[in-house]
Protein backbone atom coordinates (compact mmCIF):
# COMPACT_ATOMS: atom_id res chain seq x y z
CA UNK A 1 0.00 0.00 0.00
CA UNK A 2 1.44 3.39 -1.02
CA UNK A 3 2.10 5.94 1.72
CA UNK A 4 -0.29 8.86 2.03
CA UNK A 5 0.62 12.16 0.36
CA UNK A 6 1.27 13.73 3.74
CA UNK A 7 4.06 11.29 4.57
CA UNK A 8 7.07 13.39 5.70
CA UNK A 9 9.49 11.28 3.64
CA UNK A 10 7.48 11.88 0.46
CA UNK A 11 7.31 15.59 1.14
CA UNK A 12 11.03 15.77 1.91
CA UNK A 13 11.89 13.88 -1.29
CA UNK A 14 9.66 16.17 -3.34
CA UNK A 15 11.28 19.25 -1.80
CA UNK A 16 14.71 17.77 -2.47
CA UNK A 17 13.89 17.18 -6.14
CA UNK A 18 12.52 20.71 -6.41
CA UNK A 19 15.69 22.20 -4.91
CA UNK A 20 17.86 20.11 -7.23
CA UNK A 21 15.88 21.31 -10.24
CA UNK A 22 16.18 24.93 -9.08
CA UNK A 23 19.92 24.49 -8.50
CA UNK A 24 20.44 23.05 -11.98
CA UNK A 25 18.39 25.82 -13.60
CA UNK A 26 20.23 28.48 -11.61
CA UNK A 27 23.60 26.98 -12.57
CA UNK A 28 22.67 27.10 -16.27
CA UNK A 29 21.33 30.66 -16.01
CA UNK A 30 24.43 31.91 -14.17
CA UNK A 31 26.73 30.29 -16.73
CA UNK A 32 24.67 31.80 -19.56
CA UNK A 33 24.70 35.38 -18.27
CA UNK A 34 28.40 35.16 -17.38
CA UNK A 35 29.38 33.88 -20.81
CA UNK A 36 27.35 36.63 -22.49
CA UNK A 37 28.96 39.37 -20.40
CA UNK A 38 32.47 37.95 -20.52
CA UNK A 39 32.72 36.90 -24.16
CA UNK A 40 30.36 39.06 -26.24
CA UNK A 41 32.82 41.73 -27.32
CA UNK A 42 32.21 45.50 -27.56
CA UNK A 43 32.54 45.20 -31.34
CA UNK A 44 29.57 42.83 -31.41
CA UNK A 45 27.64 45.11 -29.05
CA UNK A 46 28.33 48.10 -31.32
CA UNK A 47 26.69 46.27 -34.20
CA UNK A 48 23.24 46.78 -32.67
CA UNK A 49 23.65 49.62 -30.14
CA UNK A 50 25.98 52.57 -29.45
CA UNK A 51 27.85 50.78 -26.70
CA UNK A 52 31.27 52.44 -26.87
CA UNK A 53 30.52 55.55 -28.94
CA UNK A 54 30.39 59.02 -27.40
CA UNK A 55 26.78 59.54 -28.47
CA UNK A 56 23.76 57.55 -27.41
CA UNK A 57 21.54 57.14 -24.35
CA UNK A 58 22.92 55.95 -21.02
CA UNK A 59 21.07 52.64 -21.24
CA UNK A 60 23.03 51.88 -24.43
CA UNK A 61 26.30 52.18 -22.53
CA UNK A 62 25.69 49.04 -20.50
CA UNK A 63 26.40 45.58 -21.87
CA UNK A 64 23.45 43.27 -22.45
CA UNK A 65 25.20 40.81 -20.15
CA UNK A 66 25.27 43.47 -17.44
CA UNK A 67 21.49 43.80 -17.63
CA UNK A 68 21.17 40.01 -17.50
CA UNK A 69 23.35 39.76 -14.38
CA UNK A 70 21.47 42.58 -12.65
CA UNK A 71 18.14 40.88 -13.45
CA UNK A 72 19.27 37.46 -12.25
CA UNK A 73 20.62 38.61 -8.85
CA UNK A 74 17.23 39.37 -7.18
CA UNK A 75 15.63 36.35 -8.86
CA UNK A 76 18.37 34.05 -7.55
CA UNK A 77 18.03 35.43 -4.02
CA UNK A 78 14.26 34.86 -4.14
CA UNK A 79 14.29 31.25 -5.33
CA UNK A 80 17.44 30.00 -3.62
CA UNK A 81 18.19 30.28 0.11
CA UNK A 82 21.73 31.28 1.04
CA UNK A 83 23.92 28.72 2.76
CA UNK A 84 27.07 30.64 3.62
CA UNK A 85 30.05 29.27 5.44
CA UNK A 86 31.83 31.35 8.04
CA UNK A 87 34.48 32.26 5.45
CA UNK A 88 31.81 33.40 2.95
CA UNK A 89 30.17 36.03 5.15
CA UNK A 90 32.99 38.66 5.00
CA UNK A 91 33.15 38.24 1.23
CA UNK A 92 29.42 38.75 0.74
CA UNK A 93 29.59 41.76 3.05
CA UNK A 94 32.51 43.18 1.05
CA UNK A 95 30.60 42.77 -2.23
CA UNK A 96 27.54 44.56 -0.83
CA UNK A 97 29.63 47.38 0.66
CA UNK A 98 31.49 47.71 -2.63
CA UNK A 99 28.24 48.21 -4.54
CA UNK A 100 26.86 50.69 -1.98
CA UNK A 101 30.01 52.83 -1.90
CA UNK A 102 30.25 52.85 -5.69
CA UNK A 103 26.60 53.92 -5.80
CA UNK A 104 27.40 56.87 -3.52
CA UNK A 105 30.43 57.74 -5.66
CA UNK A 106 28.34 57.71 -8.84
CA UNK A 107 25.66 59.87 -7.20
CA UNK A 108 28.33 62.40 -6.23
CA UNK A 109 29.72 62.41 -9.76
CA UNK A 110 26.26 63.13 -11.17
CA UNK A 111 25.86 66.02 -8.72
CA UNK A 112 29.23 67.42 -9.82
CA UNK A 113 28.18 67.14 -13.46
CA UNK A 114 30.87 64.57 -14.35
CA UNK A 115 28.88 61.42 -15.01
CA UNK A 116 31.17 60.24 -17.82
CA UNK A 117 32.77 57.62 -15.57
CA UNK A 118 29.41 56.08 -14.66
CA UNK A 119 29.31 53.87 -17.75
CA UNK A 120 32.50 51.90 -17.16
CA UNK A 121 32.19 51.93 -13.34
CA UNK A 122 28.77 50.28 -13.54
CA UNK A 123 29.60 48.05 -16.51
CA UNK A 124 32.91 46.82 -15.10
CA UNK A 125 32.98 47.20 -11.31
CA UNK A 126 29.35 47.09 -10.14
CA UNK A 127 28.74 44.20 -12.54
CA UNK A 128 31.75 42.38 -11.08
CA UNK A 129 30.32 42.69 -7.56
CA UNK A 130 26.86 41.59 -8.74
CA UNK A 131 28.44 38.56 -10.43
CA UNK A 132 30.20 37.79 -7.16
CA UNK A 133 26.89 37.89 -5.28
CA UNK A 134 25.40 35.47 -7.83
CA UNK A 135 28.17 33.02 -7.04
CA UNK A 136 27.04 32.86 -3.41
CA UNK A 137 23.50 31.81 -4.37
CA UNK A 138 24.86 28.35 -5.16
CA UNK A 139 26.87 25.90 -3.09
CA UNK A 140 30.64 25.55 -3.16
CA UNK A 141 30.74 22.57 -5.58
CA UNK A 142 28.55 24.47 -8.06
CA UNK A 143 30.73 27.56 -7.75
CA UNK A 144 33.72 25.48 -8.74
CA UNK A 145 31.82 24.11 -11.75
CA UNK A 146 30.96 27.66 -12.83
CA UNK A 147 34.63 28.53 -12.55
CA UNK A 148 35.47 25.50 -14.69
CA UNK A 149 33.02 26.69 -17.37
CA UNK A 150 34.58 30.17 -17.42
CA UNK A 151 38.10 28.72 -17.47
CA UNK A 152 37.17 26.33 -20.30
CA UNK A 153 35.82 29.26 -22.33
CA UNK A 154 39.06 31.15 -21.74
CA UNK A 155 40.83 28.07 -23.11
CA UNK A 156 38.60 28.24 -26.18
CA UNK A 157 39.51 31.92 -26.55
CA UNK A 158 43.20 30.98 -26.41
CA UNK A 159 42.70 28.29 -29.08
CA UNK A 160 40.89 30.77 -31.33
CA UNK A 161 43.65 33.33 -30.74
CA UNK A 162 46.34 30.83 -31.74
CA UNK A 163 44.33 29.92 -34.86
CA UNK A 164 43.98 33.60 -35.75
CA UNK A 165 47.70 34.21 -35.26
CA UNK A 166 48.63 31.32 -37.55
CA UNK A 167 46.08 32.10 -40.27
CA UNK A 168 45.84 35.90 -39.87
CA UNK A 169 42.08 35.53 -40.09
CA UNK A 170 39.71 36.67 -37.32
CA UNK A 171 36.53 34.89 -36.38
CA UNK A 172 34.93 37.87 -34.61
CA UNK A 173 34.58 41.51 -35.76
CA UNK A 174 37.40 43.89 -34.85
CA UNK A 175 37.53 47.39 -36.32
CA UNK A 176 40.75 48.71 -34.77
CA UNK A 177 43.39 49.61 -37.36
CA UNK A 178 46.76 48.06 -36.47
CA UNK A 179 50.16 48.09 -38.16
CA UNK A 180 50.48 44.32 -37.78
CA UNK A 181 47.88 41.59 -37.37
CA UNK A 182 47.26 40.51 -33.79
CA UNK A 183 44.61 38.01 -32.65
CA UNK A 184 41.81 38.74 -30.20
CA UNK A 185 40.21 35.33 -29.60
CA UNK A 186 36.93 35.88 -27.74
CA UNK A 187 38.20 39.09 -26.11
CA UNK A 188 37.90 42.73 -27.11
CA UNK A 189 41.60 43.43 -27.75
CA UNK A 190 44.90 41.55 -28.24
CA UNK A 191 46.16 42.88 -24.91
CA UNK A 192 43.03 41.56 -23.20
CA UNK A 193 43.57 38.15 -24.76
CA UNK A 194 47.17 38.07 -23.58
CA UNK A 195 46.32 39.33 -20.09
CA UNK A 196 43.53 36.81 -19.46
CA UNK A 197 45.62 33.91 -20.81
CA UNK A 198 48.41 34.86 -18.40
CA UNK A 199 45.95 35.22 -15.51
CA UNK A 200 44.30 31.88 -16.28
CA UNK A 201 47.61 30.08 -15.72
CA UNK A 202 47.35 30.76 -12.00
CA UNK A 203 43.76 29.56 -11.79
CA UNK A 204 44.54 26.35 -13.68
CA UNK A 205 46.85 25.44 -10.78
CA UNK A 206 43.87 25.91 -8.40
CA UNK A 207 41.67 23.42 -10.24
CA UNK A 208 41.32 19.75 -9.38
CA UNK A 209 42.50 18.60 -12.80
CA UNK A 210 45.01 15.78 -13.05
CA UNK A 211 48.63 16.89 -13.38
CA UNK A 212 48.88 16.08 -17.13
CA UNK A 213 45.69 18.07 -17.80
CA UNK A 214 47.02 21.02 -15.79
CA UNK A 215 50.28 20.88 -17.73
CA UNK A 216 48.40 20.89 -21.06
CA UNK A 217 46.14 23.78 -20.02
CA UNK A 218 49.04 25.89 -18.76
CA UNK A 219 50.97 25.21 -21.98
CA UNK A 220 47.93 26.24 -24.04
CA UNK A 221 47.50 29.49 -22.11
CA UNK A 222 51.19 30.31 -22.44
CA UNK A 223 51.07 29.82 -26.21
CA UNK A 224 47.86 31.89 -26.29
CA UNK A 225 49.63 34.72 -24.47
CA UNK A 226 52.54 34.55 -26.91
CA UNK A 227 50.15 34.47 -29.88
CA UNK A 228 48.50 37.68 -28.67
CA UNK A 229 51.96 39.31 -28.76
CA UNK A 230 51.28 40.98 -25.43
CA UNK A 231 54.88 41.32 -24.32
CA UNK A 232 54.39 42.17 -20.65
CA UNK A 233 51.69 39.52 -20.30
CA UNK A 234 54.03 36.96 -21.88
CA UNK A 235 56.78 37.81 -19.39
CA UNK A 236 54.24 37.67 -16.56
CA UNK A 237 53.03 34.26 -17.75
CA UNK A 238 56.59 32.95 -17.49
CA UNK A 239 56.86 34.43 -13.99
CA UNK A 240 53.50 32.89 -13.03
CA UNK A 241 54.60 29.43 -14.18
CA UNK A 242 57.85 29.68 -12.23
CA UNK A 243 55.99 30.98 -9.17
CA UNK A 244 53.57 28.04 -9.33
CA UNK A 245 56.43 25.56 -9.56
CA UNK A 246 58.27 27.14 -6.63
CA UNK A 247 55.56 28.45 -4.28
CA UNK A 248 52.69 25.97 -4.56
CA UNK A 249 53.19 23.10 -2.07
CA UNK A 250 53.13 19.46 -3.18
CA UNK A 251 51.47 17.99 -0.11
CA UNK A 252 51.78 14.35 -1.18
CA UNK A 253 55.54 14.61 -0.71
CA UNK A 254 57.60 15.28 2.37
CA UNK A 255 59.41 18.62 2.53
CA UNK A 256 62.71 17.03 1.51
CA UNK A 257 61.13 15.07 -1.35
CA UNK A 258 59.32 18.19 -2.51
CA UNK A 259 62.54 20.18 -2.76
CA UNK A 260 64.23 17.51 -4.83
CA UNK A 261 61.20 17.01 -7.10
CA UNK A 262 60.74 20.74 -7.64
CA UNK A 263 64.42 21.12 -8.49
CA UNK A 264 64.18 18.47 -11.20
CA UNK A 265 60.88 19.82 -12.57
CA UNK A 266 62.26 23.37 -12.59
CA UNK A 267 65.30 22.33 -14.62
CA UNK A 268 63.12 20.42 -17.08
CA UNK A 269 60.71 23.38 -17.30
CA UNK A 270 63.53 25.84 -18.02
CA UNK A 271 65.01 23.60 -20.71
CA UNK A 272 61.64 22.83 -22.26
CA UNK A 273 60.59 26.47 -21.99
CA UNK A 274 63.69 27.64 -23.82
CA UNK A 275 63.01 25.17 -26.64
CA UNK A 276 59.34 26.24 -26.78
CA UNK A 277 60.25 29.94 -26.92
CA UNK A 278 62.68 29.23 -29.78
CA UNK A 279 59.94 27.32 -31.61
CA UNK A 280 57.37 30.07 -31.09
CA UNK A 281 59.84 32.74 -32.20
CA UNK A 282 60.62 30.76 -35.34
CA UNK A 283 56.88 30.50 -35.97
CA UNK A 284 56.48 34.27 -35.74
CA UNK A 285 54.42 34.31 -32.55
CA UNK A 286 57.01 36.36 -30.64
CA UNK A 287 57.90 38.81 -33.38
CA UNK A 288 57.33 41.87 -31.17
CA UNK A 289 60.18 40.72 -28.96
CA UNK A 290 62.58 41.24 -31.87
CA UNK A 291 62.61 44.93 -30.96
CA UNK A 292 63.41 46.36 -27.55
CA UNK A 293 60.78 46.37 -24.82
CA UNK A 294 61.48 50.09 -24.47
CA UNK A 295 59.81 51.07 -27.73
CA UNK A 296 57.33 53.79 -28.67
CA UNK A 297 54.46 52.09 -26.82
CA UNK A 298 56.52 51.85 -23.62
CA UNK A 299 57.54 55.51 -23.70
CA UNK A 300 53.96 56.58 -24.49
CA UNK A 301 52.91 55.12 -21.14
CA UNK A 302 55.64 57.17 -19.45
CA UNK A 303 55.11 60.35 -21.45
CA UNK A 304 51.43 60.50 -20.49
CA UNK A 305 52.37 61.64 -16.97
CA UNK A 306 53.77 64.87 -18.43
CA UNK A 307 50.15 66.00 -18.77
CA UNK A 308 50.23 67.08 -15.12
CA UNK A 309 52.55 69.89 -16.21
CA UNK A 310 49.78 71.38 -18.38
CA UNK A 311 46.97 71.46 -15.82
CA UNK A 312 46.29 73.31 -12.58
CA UNK A 313 46.28 71.83 -9.09
CA UNK A 314 42.52 72.37 -8.93
CA UNK A 315 42.00 70.03 -11.88
CA UNK A 316 44.11 67.40 -10.15
CA UNK A 317 42.34 67.71 -6.78
CA UNK A 318 38.78 68.13 -8.00
CA UNK A 319 38.94 66.47 -11.43
CA UNK A 320 37.83 67.85 -14.77
CA UNK A 321 36.45 66.92 -18.19
CA UNK A 322 38.46 63.94 -19.46
CA UNK A 323 37.70 64.88 -23.07
CA UNK A 324 39.47 68.20 -22.49
CA UNK A 325 42.42 66.31 -20.99
CA UNK A 326 42.47 64.05 -24.07
CA UNK A 327 42.60 67.14 -26.28
CA UNK A 328 45.61 68.40 -24.32
CA UNK A 329 47.24 64.96 -24.61
CA UNK A 330 46.74 65.04 -28.38
CA UNK A 331 48.04 68.59 -28.80
CA UNK A 332 50.79 68.87 -26.19
CA UNK A 333 52.09 65.32 -25.95
CA UNK A 334 51.26 64.04 -29.42
CA UNK A 335 49.58 60.91 -28.06
CA UNK A 336 46.31 59.60 -29.55
CA UNK A 337 44.97 58.01 -26.32
CA UNK A 338 45.27 58.14 -22.54
CA UNK A 339 46.60 54.64 -21.85
CA UNK A 340 46.95 55.07 -18.10
CA UNK A 341 44.41 54.13 -15.48
CA UNK A 342 45.91 56.41 -12.78
CA UNK A 343 45.71 59.45 -15.09
CA UNK A 344 42.10 58.72 -16.07
CA UNK A 345 40.98 58.12 -12.48
CA UNK A 346 42.60 61.31 -11.19
CA UNK A 347 40.97 63.55 -13.79
CA UNK A 348 37.59 61.82 -13.69
CA UNK A 349 37.20 61.72 -9.91
CA UNK A 350 39.78 64.11 -8.55
CA UNK A 351 42.73 62.83 -6.52
CA UNK A 352 40.94 62.26 -3.15
CA UNK A 353 38.01 60.38 -4.71
CA UNK A 354 40.36 58.46 -7.00
CA UNK A 355 42.30 57.27 -3.95
CA UNK A 356 39.01 56.27 -2.32
CA UNK A 357 38.03 54.32 -5.45
CA UNK A 358 41.37 52.51 -5.46
CA UNK A 359 40.91 51.75 -1.77
CA UNK A 360 37.54 50.13 -2.49
CA UNK A 361 39.05 47.90 -5.18
CA UNK A 362 41.94 46.90 -2.90
CA UNK A 363 39.48 46.18 -0.06
CA UNK A 364 37.34 43.97 -2.30
CA UNK A 365 40.18 41.90 -3.71
CA UNK A 366 41.94 41.63 -0.37
CA UNK A 367 38.76 40.21 1.14
CA UNK A 368 38.18 37.78 -1.74
CA UNK A 369 41.73 36.49 -1.36
CA UNK A 370 41.12 35.42 2.24
CA UNK A 371 41.42 31.66 2.75
CA UNK A 372 42.40 31.32 -0.89
CA UNK A 373 45.15 29.23 -2.38
CA UNK A 374 48.55 30.50 -3.49
CA UNK A 375 47.70 30.16 -7.20
CA UNK A 376 44.92 32.71 -6.69
CA UNK A 377 47.45 35.20 -5.31
CA UNK A 378 49.71 34.54 -8.30
CA UNK A 379 46.80 35.08 -10.70
CA UNK A 380 45.73 38.30 -8.95
CA UNK A 381 49.24 39.78 -8.98
CA UNK A 382 49.56 38.85 -12.66
CA UNK A 383 46.24 40.52 -13.41
CA UNK A 384 46.97 43.85 -11.76
CA UNK A 385 50.52 44.10 -13.13
CA UNK A 386 49.24 43.47 -16.66
CA UNK A 387 46.16 45.69 -16.30
CA UNK A 388 48.06 48.65 -14.86
CA UNK A 389 50.38 48.70 -17.88
CA UNK A 390 47.50 50.17 -19.91
CA UNK A 391 43.98 51.51 -19.35
CA UNK A 392 42.28 48.13 -18.80
CA UNK A 393 41.01 49.13 -15.34
CA UNK A 394 39.38 52.34 -16.55
CA UNK A 395 37.38 51.03 -19.50
CA UNK A 396 34.39 48.78 -20.03
CA UNK A 397 35.90 45.36 -19.52
CA UNK A 398 34.73 41.94 -18.31
CA UNK A 399 38.18 41.20 -16.87
CA UNK A 400 37.36 42.45 -13.35
CA UNK A 401 34.18 40.37 -13.19
CA UNK A 402 36.05 37.31 -14.47
CA UNK A 403 38.61 37.77 -11.69
CA UNK A 404 35.91 38.07 -9.02
CA UNK A 405 34.09 34.97 -10.28
CA UNK A 406 37.25 32.84 -10.47
CA UNK A 407 38.49 33.98 -7.05
CA UNK A 408 35.18 32.90 -5.52
CA UNK A 409 34.97 29.70 -7.58
CA UNK A 410 38.37 28.39 -6.52
CA UNK A 411 38.41 29.77 -2.99
CA UNK A 412 37.70 26.37 -1.46
CA UNK A 413 41.00 24.60 -1.04
CA UNK A 414 41.17 20.87 -1.79
CA UNK A 415 41.03 18.61 1.30
CA UNK A 416 44.24 18.95 3.25
CA UNK A 417 46.52 15.95 3.36
CA UNK A 418 49.10 15.16 5.93
CA UNK A 419 52.64 15.23 4.58
CA UNK A 420 54.39 11.90 4.78
CA UNK A 421 57.26 11.83 7.27
CA UNK A 422 60.77 12.31 6.09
Amino acid sequence: MSPPASNPDVIENAQGRRQNAISLLLFLLICAVFLVRFFVSPQIMNSFMRYTGESGAFYEKLHVGTYAIFALVPLAFLVRPLFLSKADIPKVRALVYFILWLGLLMALMFVLGRSGAAGYVVDSYVTAAAAGLLMFTVGEPVRRQIGNVVLATLMLSAVIGIFEALTEMRLLPYNVVELTFRPIGLSEHPLSLGMMCAVAIGFVAATRLAVPAKFGAILLFFIGTAAAEARLATLLSVAAILAILIAVPWTRLSVQQERKAKGVVLLVALAGGAALVALLYAGGLLSRFSSSLFDENFFARITIYEIFGYVSWREVIFGTDVLEILRLVNEKLGLPYIESTPVILIFQFGLPLALGFVGLVVYLFRTLLRDNQRPAFIATITFFLAALSNNALSTKTPAIAIMVVLLIAYATAPPSRERPPG
